[in-house]
């Protein structure tokens, strides 16, 4: 069974991982305790829509890619299709509003393996 929260705590070590941060950075950029946070990340507590925005924005990650990640592996654990393609005008406002090209952040957040 797929559980949400172990889905999002996986994608958000991944993007902290990738960025070669601690915990301890992203937690105190966040707000949050050191413990919490590695709670959330091993799936063990609920993150509130708050504070997983808090928590991407410590990361410097829109949300909107860090939920699209969790929807993409939950369609995988179903057994779905998951296309790899990225509407033109919703990656031009990605770009736009984060400097970022949307295929650089889509690959912070790649699966490993």
């Amino acid at each position: 069974m797929v559980v949400l929260r172990r889905e999002i705590g996986d994608v958000l070590r991944d993007a902290r991982q990738r960025q070669g941060r601690t915990l301890r950075e992203v937690s105190s950029a966040a707000r949050v305790s050191l413990g919490y946070l590695s709670e959330v990340e091993r799936g063990q507590k609920e993150a509130s829509s708050e504070l997983l925005s808090s928590i991407c924005d410590a990361l410097d990650v829109p949300m909107s890619l860090v939920l699209r990640e969790v929807s993409d592996r939950i369609a995988v654990a179903e057994g779905l299709l998951v296309p790899d393609t990225v509407p033109a005008d919703l990656a031009a406002a990605v770009d736009g509003d984060t400097g970022r090209s949307w295929m650089q952040t889509r690959a912070e957040l790649a699966p490993v393996g």
